[in-house]
């Protein structure tokens, strides 16, 4: 396993998966560092964390989700490398664990990343305009915190996107699926079941109500494992693709 994980994150680096990585979080960094310079008077630096993780989990994350997921599988649908991948001496199921792992890690690191660029733009605009300085202690753990949590409500989302594009050789589904989610959260983010749909469990980790909070994150977390061991298990026993 520990050789497949390798071997995926290899083919990552030499991918276009670290650049949207890298890029979808610096969106976020731009749009505060510019928002608080059209301010004039101090922004808590709890509410710019806050801000900072609503905007990535309420759209850039489904988003990113929706093509890191796409490109991570078209590294094997474009040059139709599944017939020689499934092929080789390691268990099927392993292949794809592997890519699922690299997925969520990626997630991660896009989730630390969104955090350091608001807490960087909040210092950046205080040091061109110092009367707009965030006010208040930076409360880093609190802040991972919250990131940690988002994540993990993020996982049932997660497993939907990484069956449908790796299931699926053409990028059309997964990039519907995707879209359409994305879509639907938007529509449904105030809705008292919206906390029920996948696409918007992310975002409720910053609800006011505890209930909503509690039951995204219990199914987003919880349901969002099994479905995903239930995708990898479901694309291992595949023999057709």
């Amino acid at each position: 396993m520990l050789s497949v994980l390798s071997v995926e994150i290899r083919k990552l680096n030499r991918s276009l998966a670290l650049l949207l990585a890298a890029l979808a979080p610096a969106l976020i960094g731009v749009f505060v560092f510019f928002n608080l310079l059209r301010g004039r008077e101090p922004f808590p630096w709890a509410l710019l964390t806050q801000t900072g993780l609503a905007i990535w989990a309420f759209f850039l994350l489904p988003m990113t989700v929706t093509a890191l997921t796409a490109l991570v599988a078209h590294m094997e649908h474009g040059p139709r490398a599944w017939d020689h991948l499934r092929a080789l001496p390691v268990r099927r199921r392993d292949l794809y664990a592997a890519k699922a792992i690299c997925v969520l890690g990626l997630v991660v690191l896009m989730t630390g990343w969104t955090l350091a660029l608001t807490w960087g733009a909040g210092w950046a605009a205080g040091c061109v305009k110092p009367e707009i300085a965030p006010a208040g202690a930076l409360d880093v753990i609190d802040g991972l915190r919250l990131g940690g949590l988002i994540v993990l409500a993020s996982v049932l989302m997660v497993a939907i996107q990484f069956w449908v594009a790796l299931r699926f050789a053409s990028f059309v589904p997964a990039l519907a699926v995707g879209i359409g989610g994305t879509f639907f959260a938007v529509v449904a983010a105030s809705a008292r079941l919206g906390v029920f749909f996948p696409w918007t469990m992310a975002v409720n980790m910053l609800a006011t109500e505890p209930w909503r909070a509690h039951a995204a994150l219990g199914l987003g977390a919880g349901l969002g494992a099994a479905a995903l061991l239930a995708a990898i298990a479901h694309l291992g026993w595949r023999e057709v693709r």
